[in-house]
């Protein structure tokens, strides 16, 4: 008997064994649980059931059809046939294949077309800062080019280039003229360094930061100080809604640390248009300080050692130090009596001023963009500083004479008279003053919000 019990023990421990082996995660559950119940009367319950590790397992592996088999990306999205737009402008180093590359177009037929097109190569080529929208569909095939300018600032319309590929591929040419449209930009800014950092830093063209400086001509604009501050209300030139170039100042003001300056346009009817301080005082002389903006005086009018006859002569004028190209204005209304070529002035303009005792000489140009006859105003570019003639160097010889004698043009200049507005328009021109001054206040807004 004892065997047998002996045979019956062994025969329990060798199953148990093999329980173990083959269900070591339920025996582990199942002492837990009887811990738990003896510590603390919790009571828990062990799943005896078969261990999902060691179900069998089966891959079933079914093909299902594709629902764009023999689609391209392009069939798959509604945007399949769209356009590219994208504007720059143009520089006078261009070709058809880098202009149309900056666009964004890669269109072998389109620049073989832009080489050979008369149209094309007289207005779009060797010209500098022309505007120039194209048209592109989704693959960069140009399918429309178009150029806008003004073809002369006094000009109130502008001309237009269009170069458009039709439904056969084939590519035309054709120019024409439109109405310009004036608009009315309000901005502001604050001077860190000097005012044309600050005039890009908002966005402003520098035709208006040179017109800022013109109108206060009492600010020192070589010496500014961090924090000074400028609103504007300008004008601007556009065609077919895009911006082509800015007009003139309608009003503006400048803080110079601890004085305010403001200043606007008004033109009284019959009569020449001015800048006049709020109160209605002229800003605006007959005469410009200077025909080079921002320049710097390099000879006066006084004896002097000249530089290629090395002898001791008068020297008859003012000579402006600028880089060759440098714009050059005429300082004062008037009609250009000469333009073209004078010995030792090498290029030069003579302009008779509404004064018809005064005449002004500016000499050595590059250039000379006004003809004989032409009527001219105050400001307006009449040419581009050079070295022609008599000069050693780039820079604008420049002479005022009044009854044919040469005078010292600053002297001239310091005694002209202002504009005064008339007593009859005085109501009017206050009104006009009043909304200049709610616009100035709203530039001045937008300038403190942007610094923000």
């Amino acid at each position: 008997m004892n065997n047998s019990l002996v045979s019956a023990g062994s025969a329990l421990l060798a199953q148990l064994a093999r329980s173990i082996q083959r269900h070591p995660k339920r025996l582990t559950a199942a002492i837990a649980a009887l811990m738990l119940s003896a510590g603390g009367g919790a009571f828990a319950v062990a799943s005896l059931g078969p261990d999902p590790a060691e179900l069998p397992v089966r891959t079933l592996t079914q093909t299902v059809p594709s629902l764009v088999e023999g689609s391209t990306l392009a069939d798959l999205t509604d945007l399949n046939d769209f356009s590219l737009y994208r504007t720059d402008y143009t520089r006078a180093s261009d070709t058809a294949e880098s202009l149309l590359q900056r666009l964004g177009i890669a269109d072998p037929g389109a620049s073989a077309f832009l080489r050979s097109n008369e149209l094309a190569r007289q207005h779009l080529f060797s010209r500098n800062g022309r505007l120039v929208s194209a048209e592109a569909s989704n693959d960069h095939q140009l399918r429309k080019l178009t150029v806008r300018w003004i073809q002369d600032e006094t000009s109130q319309n502008f001309e237009r280039l269009v170069l458009e590929r039709d439904a056969n591929g084939k590519f035309s040419a054709t120019v024409s003229s439109a109405p310009l449209t004036t608009s009315t930009r309000l901005a502001g800014g604050t001077i860190h360094s000097s005012l044309f950092a600050a005039t890009d830093a908002a966005g402003l063209p520098d035709a208006v930061a040179v017109q800022i400086a013109d109108i206060f001509e009492e600010v020192n604009f070589h010496r500014l100080h961090k924090g000074d501050r400028f609103s504007v209300i300008y004008e601007t030139l556009e065609a077919d809604g895009e911006f082509l170039r800015s007009g003139r100042v309608l009003a503006a003001e400048f803080q110079n640390r601890d004085k305010l300056y403001q200043a606007m346009w008004f033109q009284e009817a019959g009569k020449r248009g001015s800048y006049y301080a709020m109160d209605g005082s002229s800003l605006r002389r007959a005469y410009l300080n200077s025909p080079v903006e921002f320049s710097r005086v390099s000879s006066g009018f006084a004896m002097r050692m000249h530089p290629i006859h090395n002898t001791w002569r008068k020297h008859l004028g003012t000579d402006f130090a600028a880089a060759t190209g440098t714009k050059v204005r005429t300082v004062g209304d008037g009609v250009v009596e000469f333009a073209g070529w004078q010995n030792g002035f090498g290029n030069v303009v003579f302009i008779k001023h509404s004064n018809s005792s005064h005449v002004t000489v500016y000499a050595h140009l590059s250039r000379i963009d006004v003809k004989k006859g032409q009527p001219v105003e105050q400001g307006q570019s009449i040419g581009a500083v050079g070295a022609t003639g008599w000069a050693t160097g780039p820079h604008l010889h420049f002479e005022f004479r009044v009854n044919g004698v040469h005078q010292d043009p600053q002297t001239v200049i310091a005694k002209s008279e202002a504009n005064e507005i008339s007593a009859k328009v005085r109501q009017q021109f206050k009104q006009h003053a009043e909304f200049m001054h709610m616009q100035l206040a709203s530039a001045e807004q937008i300038r403190q919000a942007s610094a923000q």
